[in-house]
Formats: structure tokens, C-alpha cells, sequence
């Protein structure tokens, strides 16, 4: 192998140029020529490929977003978009793929390797945390970070004003990020997609911490099986029907996928892109190289995108022991 490339795809995430900064490096290291994938699968599409030296990711490992920039690509769904793909792959020599996303870029990678046999090693690059074969995923810790550093500033208006706030946090099909950020943030209820919502107890509980609390916070996951935390809001305010209780929401929105990635998600995507350039010189492929346990790790995208990963149980025992 003489020539490989780098995208990213999907959603954006912090720590992505990292992962890219070790990609190009690692395999420059390795006496490789790296090549660059604008706008993901579908720049892949256009031929919008470039060559990169190390000096192309000087100065980006501390940046959000990433300078490869993203995309979702409809055509890239088509056998005709994936021919269109492989054919500027051939054109540049390339040999091998990096692909630095989740679920959507490694079913496309998937698909890609059957038709085209073009070898891919993915990166986990998700702030959701939900991939299967990491026990992080590259933005998961910044994003909690930003949740949390909101949720301090939420909770001293609260505090003053004896309010109860309900904050809405990215989450579609997984609670990861309000678990943590819930539990660091000294939540005294967090609902999330995993778990069935209980309006009533929720009320029931209120009721009786505003008997030794002034106020509370409430992180709700954006895919929780009720709705948006203003409809969980209506919910509970209906039930308690009490004036005198000052209900709000803030919904955090995009806010949680920018920013400066934190250490923990530097180091985590500096490894897994050293770890996904080795691994294709292995001979590795369709795959995804995480961390668990400390390790690096190869899983087969079958079960990065099949398996389900599940919420640590302690730590939704943490939520409601912490909260009394």
C-alpha cells in the first residue's frame, strides 16, 4: 500500500482534526502518500481530493469542526455515486480509505468495500458515544463538557430565582451525553431514550424535593420516547397546576458539537487515527479502530453498526441516589 485518504462524515465532531493531524502524520511516518477527501462521501463523488503533507495539519489539532469539512451524500446511496467514487479513487492510485464518522459512514464503507473491495478503516467520530467497540467516541467528551459548563451557569439562575429548568441536550437515540452531563452537573432528574419516562413520578418527586430544594434541573435528552423537554415541561406543569412554581426550558442546541476539543478527546482521536493508518498497513479492513479498556481495538463495522451500546447502569443508579 502506497496511497491512502482521509474523510470525514456525518455529523461533525470535535477532535476530528486531530484525528485527521494523526492520520496524515502517521502515515507520512510510514512512508505513505495521504490524500485528503473534502465534504465526505460526497466529495468523494466529485473528485474534490487533494494531496496532503505534514505541514497540511499544522495548527489544527486544538480546532472544532473539522478542516475536511463534512457532508451527507444521497447519491453516494446509488451504485451509479459509488462508481462515480471509485472511479476518482483509481484516478489518484488510491489504495485504502480512513473514514472518521459513525453508523452512516460505516454502513456506506461497508457497502463500498463489497462493490469496489477498497480497504477502510473507520475512526469513531461521534459526540453521541453511540458506536459499538469504543468506550469513547472522538467529541463525546467535549460536547458533555459544553453541556455541563451550561447546565453550572443554568443552575445559578435557577438557584436564585427558585426555579425548576428543563434542559434539552443533543441525544436523538442515545442518552450518553445526559447521563454524564446530568450527573456531573448535579441533575436531580435525567431522561433519556433508554429508559421509559414516568410523568408522575417526576411530579410526585418535585413535590417533595421543593420541600429541602429551591429549585431543579432536569436534563432531557432530545429522543426521549415524550418529546422535547418543552413538551415534558407542559407535562409536568399541567400536573402540579401551582402558580406560585416558576417552570423554564433551554434547549442547547448545535452549540454542543463546536468548540475547542478537550485532552481527553485529542489523545482519543490522535490514537484512533494512528491505530486506523497501522491498521490498513496490517492489512485490516472494514473495521473500526477504538479504545476499550485502555486498548486499541479493531471491530468489524457489522457489529460497530448492529450492536447496540448501553448505558452504564451505575450511573443511572448515580442519578437517582444523588438526587434526594
Amino acid at each position: 500500500m502506497k496511497k491512502i485518504a482521509v474523510f470525514t462524515s456525518g455529523g461533525d465532531a470535535p477532535g476530528m482534526n486531530a484525528c485527521i493531524r494523526a492520520v496524515v502524520r502517521t502515515g507520512i511516518y510510514h512512508g505513505l502518500e495521504v490524500y485528503g477527501i473534502n465534504r465526505g462521501y460526497e466529495g468523494m463523488i466529485e473528485g474534490d481530493i487533494k494531496r496532503m503533507h505534514s505541514y497540511s495539519v499544522s495548527n489544527i489539532v486544538q480546532r472544532g469542526g473539522t478542516i475536511l469539512k463534512s457532508a451527507r451524500s444521497m447519491e453516494f446511496m446509488t451504485p451509479e455515486g459509488r462508481k462515480k467514487a471509485f472511479d476518482h479513487l483509481q484516478s489518484h492510485g488510491i489504495e485504502g480509505l480512513v473514514a472518521i464518522g459513525g453508523d452512516g459512514t460505516f454502513t456506506g464503507a461497508k457497502v463500498f468495500f463489497e462493490e469496489f473491495g477498497i480497504p477502510t478503516v473507520g475512526c469513531p467520530g461521534t459526540i453521541d458515544n453511540d458506536i459499538f467497540g469504543t468506550d469513547y467516541t472522538i467529541g463525546f467528551d467535549t460536547a458533555v463538557n459544553t453541556a455541563l459548563d451550561a447546565i453550572d451557569k443554568i443552575r445559578d439562575t435557577a438557584a436564585a430565582h427558585d426555579r425548576v429548568f428543563f434542559i434539552e441536550v443533543m441525544g436523538r437515540d442515545a442518552g450518553f451525553i445526559a447521563v454524564e452531563s446530568g450527573i456531573g452537573g448535579g441533575a436531580e432528574f435525567v431522561l433519556v431514550p433508554e429508559t421509559k419516562t414516568d410523568i408522575n413520578q417526576i411530579v410526585k418527586s418535585l413535590k417533595n424535593l421543593r420541600k429541602s430544594k429551591s429549585s431543579s434541573i432536569i436534563v432531557v435528552a432530545e429522543g426521549d420516547e415524550l418529546g422535547s423537554a418543552e413538551t415534558i415541561m407542559k407535562l409536568v406543569k399541567e400536573q402540579i397546576q401551582d402558580p406560585t412554581k416558576d417552570f423554564k426550558v433551554t434547549t442547547l442546541g448545535h452549540i454542543q458539537r463546536g468548540g475547542k476539543p478537550t485532552a481527553r478527546d485529542r489523545v482519543l482521536a490522535s490514537r484512533c487515527g494512528m491505530a486506523a493508518v497501522e491498521g490498513l498497513i496490517a492489512g485490516k479492513t472494514n473495521c473500526m479502530a477504538g479504545v476499550m479498556n485502555l486498548q486499541v481495538v479493531y471491530t468489524p463495522f457489522e457489529d460497530c453498526i448492529g450492536k447496540p451500546k448501553t448505558l452504564i447502569p451505575d450511573h443511572l443508579k448515580l442519578i437517582n441516589l444523588l438526587s434526594i
